[in-house]
């Protein structure tokens, strides 16, 4: 069924890909009228029934690690991610980090990456009742109408890699739909070097997203120029409220937002604030600088990060929009963070990897050649 939605949408000529046309661009689906006796929170239930979470960054596969036994079906009070409280929050979409424990040695970084992916595959077969691997955004659509959660892989560390786009490749048929570019030698304060360039084409020719939280105002830019794909930052508020260094200046999200990338704004206490008001005051924020299409939700639960009051688990989400709703966002605009602009992203992408495909064959570009 994904292949046949993804078909529904127009093509456009090869000679015309390096820009995503405007049918990619996804609007919401117009909303319902507002019930003018409803109160906000019940208004906010009401909208995420339709539009429910896609969030961008769950810390579970991590925190898995450290019990003995789980049922995330029946529910886990040691974690802030299951199954009835993902129900209870409306999130409809999850991104689990496949990010590497602190202190991992190079050398074992490729080994603890599949080790990650083959976590994935095992909790969600564990719970068939409850979640289900997606990949696309038709596959995250297919779950939601069968009552299930998507989950999909990623974000990884570019670290993973090994410095081989063969590794890359590998990890895309497992499954890995985003990779932080930072933390390596060809993606680091000074920008990308030209390998870095070969690994962001290759990207785009898989379809792998480009996840930029953390990495330096110079990479960002040149990752924003020579990507023909939308690009995100996975934990990223407004540095503008709040100078935390994975945080982004006003420069940079207008940045984003003109190349229709998406900035996902994290529930996490250290960078947007101990308070439903000050997410959402880094919401307005990001949708005021970056627009309305750029702005998404990440919550980092299970990451071990303290969380904001009144979202202190996945259960949470209906508060913060209950809060936005308050301020006067439109029903549309809400419906875009929540659900259509990762949508939108996820289409793009898909898009322009099958444009690229038509392009070029499989790079068997080396750092030793391009930086040596």
């Amino acid at each position: 069924m994904a292949d046949l939605q993804d078909e529904l949408h127009p093509t456009t000529e090869v000679g015309a890909l390096d820009e995503l046309p405007e049918p990619f661009v996804v609007a919401a689906p117009a909303p319902s009228p507002p019930d003018p006796d409803a109160s906000p929170l019940r208004r906010a239930r009401a909208l995420l029934a339709a539009h429910p979470v896609a969030d961008g960054y769950c810390g579970l596969l991590s925190a898995l690690r450290g019990l003995p036994w789980y049922d995330l079906e029946m529910g886990e009070s040691a974690l802030d991610t299951d199954v009835p409280r993902l129900r209870e929050g409306h999130v409809g979409a999850l991104f689990w980090s496949l990010h590497l424990p602190e202190g991992t040695p190079a050398e074992r970084a490729l080994s603890a990456t599949l080790d990650q992916l083959d976590l994935v595959r095992a909790v969600v077969r564990a719970h068939p009742e409850g979640l289900r691997s997606a990949d696309t955004a038709g596959e995250i659509s297919d779950a939601r109408y069968c009552g299930r959660i998507a989950v999909l892989s990623g974000p990884a560390a570019a670290a993973a890699l090994d410095d081989s786009l063969a590794v890359l490749r590998s990890l895309r048929a497992l499954g890995l739909r985003v990779l932080t570019l930072s933390g390596t030698s060809w993606a680091s304060g000074p920008g990308l070097t030209r390998f870095g360039e070969e690994v962001v084409r290759e990207m785009n020719r898989l379809g792998v997203v480009a996840d930029l939280s953390g990495a330096s105002g110079a990479t960002v830019r040149r990752v924003l120029a020579a990507s023909k794909a939308p690009v995100l930052c996975a934990r990223s508020g407004a540095r503008a409220l709040r100078p935390h260094p994975f945080n982004l200046p006003d420069d940079l999200l207008a940045a984003l937002g003109a190349a229709k990338g998406l900035c996902m704004v994290p529930l996490a206490a250290e960078q947007t604030g101990p308070s439903v008001r000050d997410v959402a005051d880094h919401l307005d924020h990001v949708r005021r600088v970056a627009g309305p299409a750029s702005v998404a939700l990440s919550g980092t639960y299970d990451a071990g990060v303290a969380h904001p009051q009144e979202l202190g688990d996945t259960s949470g989400y209906p508060h913060l929009v209950a809060e936005l709703l308050e301020r006067g966002w439109p029903e549309t605009d809400v419906a875009l963070l929540t659900w259509g602009n990762v949508q939108r992203l996820l289409r793009g992408a898909d898009f322009a990897a099958r444009a690229a495909q038509l392009r070029r064959p499989p790079s068997t570009a080396t750092l030793a050649e391009c930086d040596g």
